[in-house]
């Protein structure tokens, strides 16, 4: 069956007809299979065969025969359902390629016409045996097939043109059309686009590849860590063996040499005690001999006469008196008894023992300081040890640095702590401190030399955040803290997250690598921030500082102290300036370059930051008051409004009559107030170059200077007679301001 599906050699399919389905069956079938398609009639071919041979090309008869040929044609293509497929019809195969006539057997087209030949049962819509074969014939002319054995059978399925898919369904995975987005199956799917789907698979592949990669780092660093461990075992397994053998060896040794020893000592103990028991026996010989001559002549003596025996007999007694006297040693010097001889194994028991005793440890080789592993009072200290070493415990041992060298007042003070891991938590420690750490190991065997030395240090203590210094404005905030170290420290987080969120849900934003104690950190407008600060080192960062709100409602900003005029008093909210009747301050201030000497004056602190800054001043109708912005620069012993760094509002009362001038570099425009104001509000705008002034009370402009000063401006106030003005910052620009 595969190789009736391929498609035949010398066909080019239409394109209409490549959406249908093709059965191939074998229309000129052998005798054991069941017929599809009617019988043949043997006399029709025998005379299509007849008409075949009959005509010739080329005549008047041909015309007409091709003509119906396109018409029954046409019924067949109507009967069999071909009318889609476009190698029926006009098509006519050229003669000179396939080798067939141009022009159907005339027996076909006759044939064809018959009309009154009974059907044969069983075929039903078929139609008769004698029009299904000429059908085939037709079939096969047409297509110029007549001698191929098998054809096709088309069957058209009626399916809409695929369109390429242009959405993704996430929820199923699935890549869709946007017409299937509406079927059941993905209504209440989450769909996405697909170019998106596809760089958010492309980021996950990046992202997996990125830990494949990290995965990759990681093991081949632990294989290379388990081939140092297998040289160091390997290595330690071999100075074992060379110790096992000169300990055998030495063992050898010593009992070779006590052998000898216990053989030399036994052959000397051996050849005194033979020597003693000879001589014994010698001299218990001798005195045998000695008896047996004195019997011999007792008897001789015996057998004399009387007088002869009287004669020898006292000279007998008086000899056998003095050897009886002689004491005879009949006692054995030397005993047979063998006597066991203890041998001293002590120095080869000895020597035994120590093969079989667990050695020293090595020296434990102490770890550098990991990040994030110190607290302010604490610091995690590891080192590790060969690992073939037998430890029963550690000893950590360390003593406080400064400046590179031991703290004077610790000098030749070390505390010790006894750990059994190869790590331990060191606590009551200062902070932002460093400490000299070394360890030594320990067994049954004895203390292991010491590591080296390794410095770590603790984490800094929370900086303290300057609240009362803190400025800001609609879209920035610059925030101050001290350190709360007494020893400099790397670097500075800067933690800040929205009030109003509630505290499950809230997310921090970190502002990291600050190196100073300062930062002008950007906002959203109209927000209230939780602000935090931590301090970091080496050793990790610090716990949070005390929180500080941050309101970017407004511009913040507090009055600068350090340019206070002697005459003027601040107060502690730094928003209120006040001159007493007071001619001389009760304490004279230090001179300084920032204080102002001639105007009784004092300047604010405005966050350096470009946009639009806007407060307002409550002032006493009847005082004399300037109000404005200067340069940082400008010169402490000039009055506001007198220098090109200043642009003022000034107001002085008298005899019942107020009069309001515009300052800048001492000139002033004709501008007339009818209604004094009892709250002015000041607004700079650094992107349009303008200072404007406002009567806040009902919303009046007053003057619009247009500026541009070169350097950052801060606001400043002066009191020429007894007075008060008090400062409303933090407010949010009001709508008729925001016109000018």
């Amino acid at each position: 069956m595969d190789e009736e599906a391929e498609e035949e050699p010398g066909l080019d399919r239409p394109a209409a007809s490549r959406d249908f389905s093709f059965y191939h069956m074998d229309l000129y079938d052998s005798d054991d299979r069941q017929h599809i398609l009617p019988g043949e009639n043997t006399s029709i071919r025998r005379e299509v065969g007849q008409a075949e041979m009959g005509s010739e090309p080329g005549g008047a008869g041909e015309a007409k025969v091709r003509g119906d040929l396109q018409g029954q044609v046409g019924e067949l293509v109507q009967l069999y359902g071909l009318e889609d497929d476009h190698d029926l019809g006009d098509e006519v195969v050229d003669e000179d390629r396939m080798g067939v006539p141009r022009y159907p057997p005339y027996g076909v087209l006759r044939d064809l016409g018959l009309s009154g030949e009974a059907e044969e049962p069983g075929y039903g819509g078929w139609g008769s045996a004698g029009q299904c074969q000429d059908a085939r014939e037709a079939y096969r002319y047409t297509h110029g097939r007549a001698s191929e054995e098998y054809e096709c059978y088309v069957i058209p399925e009626e399916e809409d043109e695929e369109e390429a898919a242009d959405v993704f369904c996430v929820t199923c995975k699935t890549p869709l059309r946007a017409a299937e987005m509406d079927s059941t199956a993905h209504r209440d799917h989450h769909v996405t686009p697909l170019d998106k789907a596809l760089e958010s698979a492309r980021d996950e592949i990046h992202r997996n590849m990125y830990r494949l990669e990290q995965q990759i780092i990681d093991m081949e660093n632990f294989a290379s860590h388990l081939e140092e461990v297998f040289v160091t075992v390997e290595e330690n397994f071999g100075r074992q063996e060379q110790n096992f053998e000169s300990h055998y060896n030495e063992i050898l040794e010593t009992l070779a040499q006590n052998y000898e020893e216990n053989i030399q000592a036994l052959g000397e103990r051996k050849k005194e005690k033979l020597e003693a028991l000879y001589g014994q026996l010698v001299s218990c010989g001798e005195s045998l001999e000695t008896c047996k001559e004195l019997m011999e002549a007792i008897n001789d003596v015996c057998h004399r006469d009387k007088a002869d025996f009287l004669k020898d007999a006292v000279a007998m007694a008086d000899r056998l008196g003095n050897f009886l006297k002689t004491q005879t040693d009949v006692e054995i010097s030397a005993q047979p008894d063998f006597e066991d001889q203890t041998l001293d194994f002590t120095e080869v028991e000895q020597l035994m023992g120590s093969m079989n005793a667990i050695p020293a440890p090595s020296a434990p080789v102490i770890n550098r300081q990991a990040p994030n592993s110190a607290t302010s009072s604490s610091v995690r200290v590891c080192w590790s040890l060969h690992s073939d070493d037998t430890v029963e415990r550690y000893q950590l041992c360390y003593r406080p640095v400064q400046d590179g060298s031991p703290h004077k007042d610790h000098a030749g003070k070390e505390f010790t702590v006894t750990v059994k891991e190869t790590y331990c938590w060191v606590r009551n420690l200062e902070p932002n401190t460093q400490y000299e750490f070394w360890v030594i190991a320990e067994n049954r065997a004895g203390p292991s030399p010491s590591s080296d030395v390794a410095t770590y240090v603790t984490a800094p203590s929370p900086p303290v955040i300057r609240c009362e210094e803190i400025r800001s404005c609609e879209g920035a905030a610059l925030i101050s803290w001290e350190s709360g170290n007494l020893r400099p420290v790397d670097s500075y987080t800067v933690e800040l997250t929205l009030a109003e969120t509630p505290e499950a849900s809230r997310v921090t934003e970190s502002v990291v690598g600050i190196p100073t104690c300062e930062s002008l950190i950007q906002l959203l407008p109209g927000q209230h921030y939780i602000i935090y600060v931590r301090a970091l080192n080496v050793g990790g960062s610090s716990a949070r500082s005390q929180p500080a709100m941050v309101h970017t409602t407004g511009s913040v900003f507090h009055l600068n102290k350090d340019t206070c005029h002697p005459a003027l008093t601040i107060s502690e909210d730094g928003l209120t300036v006040l001159r007493s009747e007071r001619k001389t301050p009760a304490r004279e201030p230090p001179p300084s370059q920032n204080r102002f000497s001639r105007c009784v004056a004092v300047m604010g602190n405005l966050i350096p930051v470009r946009g639009r800054h806007y407060w307002e001043v409550e002032v006493d109708e009847h005082a004399d008051y300037t109000v404005g912005v200067a340069s940082e620069d400008m010169a402490r012993q000039e009055d506001l409004g007198a220098s090109p760094q200043a642009w003022c509002l000034r107001h002085t009362f008298s005899s019942s009559r107020h009069k309001y001038e515009f300052l800048h570099n001492g000139k002033t425009p004709d501008i007339r107030i009818t209604v004094a104001p009892k709250q002015i509000g000041v607004l700079l705008d650094y992107e349009k170059s303008k200072l404007s002034f406002f009567n806040a009370d009902n919303a009046q402009h007053l003057y619009t200077y247009s500026c541009q000063p070169h350097r950052f401006v801060h606001p400043c106030f002066s009191l020429e007679k007894p007075g008060c003005l008090k400062i409303r910052n933090g407010i949010s620009t009001p709508r008729h301001a925001s016109f000018y």
